[in-house]
Order: structure tokens, then sequence, then C-alpha cells
């Protein structure tokens, strides 16, 4: 399936000139859903790792069904002030500003092997982060997979060091 086809474009949002990809209208459609989630599956059968993880909120969305369909476990990334135990926090620079990411100081352990899956690479600065966090903990992200790509912001030059794939290209 052509899942392009299913997703929205919505001109000038959040703001003029920019062309929102709306993946709202996949989700809602089942087929389009199960072929997203089966495409992402497809290009990690090949890997050996221990755990997905997915950043808050749409790596949720993807993340999750990902690892029940390959039998793995599923780790959250969240904004902050969001798990409940200690957490190791990684803050990182975007175009205008700062934000932070946190994970479980005990959800990973030196040697786990992971992949990271979310909706969408832009610029690569919060997958990058992602990456970041996972090492510095001792872990290995062994492939980043995505819905979208947007070719245009070069997202794949901040992580030309990972193996990156997306399913549909803009």
């Amino acid at each position: 399936m052509d899942l392009s086809k299913v997703i929205r474009e919505i001109p000038d949002f959040p703001q003029e000139g920019v062309l929102f990809r709306d993946i709202t209208t996949l989700l809602k459609d089942p087929a389009a859903l199960h072929d997203a989630v089966d495409q992402i599956c497809d290009q990690l059968k090949d890997l050996e790792f221990d755990y997905v993880l997915g950043p808050e909120s749409r790596g949720f969305i993807f993340g999750v069904p990902v690892a029940y369909a390959m039998n793995k476990g599923f780790i959250p990334v969240r904004k902050p002030g969001k798990l409940p135990c200690a957490v190791i926090r990684k803050e990182y620079d975007l175009e205008y500003g700062s934000n932070v990411l946190e994970i479980h100081a005990d959800a990973l352990k030196k040697g786990d092997k992971v992949v990271v899956v979310d909706d969408l690479i832009a610029t690569g600065g919060t997958s990058k982060a992602i990456c970041e966090l996972v090492e510095e903990i001792g872990a290995e992200v062994v492939s980043m997979n995505f819905l979208i790509e947007l070719k245009d912001l070069n997202g794949r030059e901040i992580l030309k060091d990972y193996n990156v794939q997306s399913i549909i290209a803009y």
C-alpha cells in the first residue's frame, strides 16, 4: 500500500509556508495502520535487538505495536517530569531554544541493543539526542526507523553514523 496516499496534507500549518503531513488519517484507517506497522517490522526482521524505544508521543503510537509484533519490550522516552522513578536526562538544542528528554535510569543496561521507532524525522535533532542518551547508558542504537522522512531538512546528515530507514520520503 502507498501510505503517502492516506496522509492528509495541510498547507500553512502550524505556520504559513509549512505543508503539514497529518498522520491522523493514516491512524484511523485500519489497513493503513496495519501496513505501516508491518513495513517497519519488515525493515527490522533481520536485525538483532533487545528493545524498541519510542519518544513521546507519536513514537509510542508506532513503537508499541512494533515491539508487540516482534516480541520485544518497549521503552518510552519522555518529556521532563513524566517518569516516576530515577531518570537519565539529555538536554539538546533546537533551532529556537532547547528541550529535554528523559528515560528511566534502569530501563537499559550496558550492552543492550535498541531500535528507535518514531513517526517522523525532520532535522534529526531529537533523534540524535535519543542516540546520545542510549549511548550514555552504554547501550547501542541498532536502527532508527521512521514512518515519514522530510528529506529537505537533512535529518539523515546528523544521523549519518546510524542505520536510518523510513517508509515515506517527502
